[in-house]
């Protein structure tokens, strides 16, 4: 039953690599539909076709995990901001998913092969639910992860980008021009999602402060939000414009060195740690002669 077991497991392995190193070729209607569209090359960011082993392999349950519900709406706001499409974070789980499945199974099989005794099938099968659901949910994490670094990133530019329309606006230029003074100055990928709000405003004739409103809500970012909420209070009046915004560049300012304090407390007593696991292995190398020598004595 255990050899049953490892040679299904081995067979789908083989299979789903030879489906990836050969993948079947495009029927001859959909090569001709293909000469009939148009001929801008897609970006990057939303081509699938050759972009890596994990994609090409996990296309085929994109629909099925689409039927599952995935991805979740606090996970597609993620995505948005990480940049990634749907379709390659569903292929990349599926891919990684079955490939942790089924990698137990490939390992018992070669060790049964190599020694003539391979693992048990109970722990084969727990193993492969173990590390499939691990593999599974690495994706997740990873998305999850940037999304937060690119949150925290926005942040803080715009603090920068505040502080830059405050003292723009206290030299005695205009709301618009202080802006785009201050939004030209920063670089990184927060900066160009400001430039970008900016521009759409100006191009689409929209009030800036909602289309900064908008960006935030998209990205998750609260304070996006909070600010396009308390200018659209105050105003259009140069002065209360100033006034709020320093208002909120201060909050933003007093919040992040908040943060700051708070990582490195925490960072500072993560470390206590190993000095007390340090201390305690000094305590048991100086004290076990003493401790081996009372109880021989006995």
């Amino acid at each position: 039953m255990t050899a049953l077991l490892l040679g299904l497991g081995l067979g789908g392995f083989l299979a789903l690599v030879a489906y990836g190193l050969n993948p079947p070729r495009p029927s001859l209607a959909e090569s001709l539909a293909r000469l009939g569209r148009s001929s801008v090359v897609p970006p990057p960011s939303t081509a699938l076709d050759g972009e890596g082993w994990a994609r090409r392999w996990g296309r085929r349950g994109v629909p099925a995990l689409r039927a599952c519900g995935l991805p979740t709406a606090k996970l597609r706001r993620d995505l948005v901001v990480a940049e990634v499409p749907v379709e390659q974070f569903l292929a990349e789980k599926a891919a990684a998913g079955v490939v942790g499945f089924l990698t137990p199974s490939v390992f018992s099989l070669l060790v049964w092969a190599l020694t003539g005794s391979g693992l048990d099938w109970q722990l084969s099968g727990i193993g492969s639910l173990i590390l499939g659901a691990v593999l599974f949910l690495a994706p997740d994490l990873t998305v999850r992860a940037t999304a937060a670094r690119r949150r925290k990133e926005l942040r803080h530019t715009l603090s920068v980008f505040l502080n830059l329309v405050v003292i723009a606006l206290a030299g005695g230029a205009g709301v618009h021009q202080a802006l785009t003074d201050a939004g030209a100055n920063p670089h990184g990928w927060a900066a160009a999602q400001l430039r970008r709000a900016l521009t759409a405003s100006e191009v689409g004739r929209t009030n800036v402060w909602q289309e900064l409103g908008e960006l935030g809500s998209r990205t998750g970012v609260r304070e996006l939000v909070e600010l396009a909420a308390t200018i659209s209070l105050a105003g259009s009046e140069g002065a209360k414009i100033r006034i709020s915004l320093e208002a909120k560049a201060s909050a933003m300012r007093t919040r992040a060195l908040t943060e700051a304090d708070g990582a490195a407390q925490s960072a500072t007593e993560r470390m206590s740690l190993p000095v007390v696991v340090l201390f305690g292995g000094f305590l048991v190398f100086i004290g076990y002669p003493a401790m081996q020598n009372v109880l021989a004595g006995l």
